[in-house]
């Protein structure tokens, strides 16, 4: 799969439609657990301003252009062949056009309880679908043996697929963590789905997605929560990403496959 870099980032070359059918066809292969994330601003300032958690990225199978200024930027310079692919809406796409297919789905993370709804909703609106299970762990870290329960859990339950929503980038190092842990053929970090599939967050209107402007809702939210990370991390995006794009470092990485 080709990919485009931003701030040595590689970024999926593609359209949510591909991205449902990558996903899709890496459950019917053999072979290693496939990871997935969904890239956004917050992420990329994090993974320059932490090498640790950008060489996360680097191992993961697919970082989906998430944020609508990284599509944009995708868009912008590759056309349509990359269009936004974010979390909260590949989640029940792929699990509504999937649905009669039998996979067994996992949901780990999310507020108490917020698991268990958006399960419940899961196949409210999409009969046939598979839930295997759901775990909300404690907001502490767990123990070794707490961790080991959890796996022996989900491997248990039959899990094909496991999507997880703990906020980054706890949730992309859990990914990467547990890779060789689970059975799932897929894993993927989803942020804030499973609240909004659960119906506690609402999504920003349509009118704030259109223009990129889903973080000023949020922030109008939760403002204390989040001032710091979208008035900081968008400004030294924008700080970092200008030059970037003056000195023609954002292209196509033609090496890359997954």
């Amino acid at each position: 799969m080709q990919t485009f870099q931003i701030f040595d980032t590689p970024i999926g070359l593609l359209t949510m439609p591909e991205a449902i059918r990558t996903v899709a066809q890496w459950l019917k292969e053999e072979g290693r657990c496939r990871l997935v994330t969904f890239a956004n601003v917050h992420m990329l300032v994090e993974a320059r301003l932490n090498p640790d958690f950008g060489d996360i990225l680097h191992q993961t199978d697919l970082n989906c252009p998430d944020g609508s200024p990284i599509s944009w930027i995708g868009a912008a310079l590759h056309g349509d062949h990359v269009s936004q692919v974010a979390g909260p809406d590949f989640m029940p796409l792929f699990c509504e056009q999937t649905a009669s297919q039998g996979y067994r789905h996992f949901l780990y993370g999310g507020g108490e309880g917020i698991a268990e709804k958006a399960a419940c909703e899961l196949v409210r609106r999409y009969p046939g679908i598979q839930i295997a299970g759901q775990y909300t762990p404690p907001f502490r870290q767990l123990t070794r043996q707490e961790d080991e329960h959890v796996c022996r859990q989900i491997n248990e339950s039959g899990a094909d697929i496991v999507w997880v929503c703990l906020g980054c980038p706890k949730q992309e190092r859990w990914i990467l963590e547990h890779r060789d842990l689970l059975n799932a053929k897929v894993i993927l970090a989803v942020g804030q789905a499973f609240d909004i599939v659960a119906g506690v967050r609402p999504r920003a209107p349509k009118v704030f997605r259109r223009v990129g402007m889903e973080w000023a809702y949020r922030l109008i939210k939760e403002p204390g929560r989040l001032w710091k990370r979208y008035l900081i991390t968008n400004a030294l995006f924008i700080a970092w990403i200008l030059p970037s794009l003056l000195r023609g470092e954002i292209g196509i990485d033609r090496s890359a496959e997954t």
